[in-house]
């Protein structure tokens, strides 16, 4: 076997077309957008290069490629209170011991050599919204930005040595179900019409306003964790680029207290029920068109929460039911989405997956983040719960 690094068009092409082979008889799997995954690694695309690295490998057995893997590292993301760690992802490879150690080591390698003493994946090179984690349960359809995976994918991850730093649960929302919890609809009923609060959705036209009270409160409800990572402007403006031919300005919301923005939601449509149809992630004007037509039919019938938070002096005044309130009232006017994904939460947050279950939501899979420690002496320990 040969270890490849990914330096020209051939090799990035190669790297694309490699999960069309190991999928091809998946029906559960969607391509990923070539271009979003090519902006990733791109230093005029990602902030991430600023402070930071990637590289890309294949691994090739004779003439086949059969495995793929990306290292990375933003120096200005990386936790002070522990040990230097990067990150891989990207990870795709046959059910093959062998090869998928040479991808571990080839990443290890060179992680090794920048300076870092540990690895993290499978995460991606930006914001944990999308390519993070593990498919561990839940084989089913994923949705936008979500991995999936073949189950076996973790038994070559534990067979190199690595084990779960940390669990991410996904629920599900039924939003046509006579079964949600009355109790908790009432109260947020009254939460969201509470004198001094103010409820409002994001806006194209006001993007830039709606960044800044973004980044205000995340660094605000997160800060004084111990894991927490501050969220880069590029980044979001990146998201909010790329996601804008679907993104619904009614599907994030920001709430102020006396005009001082306290806390926020961001969902997007399922984009997946629509790039399944695309079959190799490719885009071209036609695609696009078809893309719009579909979305125009109402196929999207899901949507994806991809994070939510609150400042501290109100995280237990109601605020958050009070934004499921108003998120609530604008799907069952769009009727054509019939469920919601709340994706994800760590195992390391209980307080929220108390909040994602008192709405009426099902448990319907689990990602992992798993570690790898360069040195094979040093105890391994997970990461802690969030002390209330």
């Amino acid at each position: 076997m040969e270890i490849i690094q990914v330096t020209d068009k051939k090799a990035v092409t190669a790297f694309h077309e490699l999960p069309l082979h190991i999928y091809r008889n998946d029906k559960n799997w969607v391509p990923s957008l070539r271009m979003m995954i090519e902006n990733i690694f791109n230093p005029q695309k990602n902030a991430g290069f600023i402070n930071g690295d990637a590289r890309r490998w294949l691994v090739k057995d004779k003439d086949h490629i059969i495995g793929r893997i990306a290292a990375f590292y933003d120096r200005s993301k990386i936790e002070e209170v522990t040990e230097p760690v990067g990150g891989i992802g990207f990870f795709e490879c046959e059910n093959n011991q062998q090869a998928a150690s040479l991808l571990f080591d080839a990443a290890r390698d060179w992680l090794k050599s920048e300076g870092f003493t540990a690895m993290d994946g499978p995460v991606n090179f930006g914001e944990n919204f999308f390519h993070w984690g593990l498919l561990v349960d839940g084989f089913r359809q994923q949705g936008f930005g979500m991995q999936y995976h073949p189950a076996y994918y973790k038994q070559l991850f534990e067979e190199y040595g690595f084990k779960t730093y940390y669990q991410q649960f996904s629920y599900h929302i039924d939003i046509t179900s006579p079964d949600l919890p009355e109790r908790f609809w009432k109260i947020a009923a009254w939460v969201a019409q509470k004198k001094d609060f103010h409820y409002k959705t994001f806006s194209f036209k006001e993007q830039d306003r709606c960044i800044n009270d973004f980044l205000t409160i995340h660094h605000q409800a997160w800060n004084k964790h111990h894991n927490y990572k501050p969220i880069n402007r590029e980044d979001l403006k990146a998201l909010i680029r790329d996601a804008k031919m679907v993104l619904e300005e009614d599907f994030i919301w920001y709430v102020y207290h006396k005009n001082e923005p306290i806390a926020f939601f961001m969902m997007i449509p399922d984009l997946n029920q629509l790039l399944k149809y695309l079959k190799d992630g490719k885009l071209n004007l036609f695609r696009i068109i078809k893309l719009l037509y579909l979305k125009h039919k109402k196929v999207m019938t899901r949507c994806r929460v991809l994070v939510m938070g609150v400042v501290p002096k109100f995280q237990r005044s109601g605020i958050e039911s009070g934004i499921f309130w108003q998120i609530r009232q604008v799907l069952l006017k769009k009727n054509w989405y019939n469920e919601m994904e709340l994706s994800w939460v760590g195992d390391f947050n209980p307080k929220m997956i108390s909040l994602f279950k008192s709405v009426g939501s099902q448990y319907a899979k689990t990602h992992e983040t798993m570690r790898y420690l360069f040195d094979r002496n040093k105890p391994f320990e997970r990461l802690s719960v969030i002390e209330e």
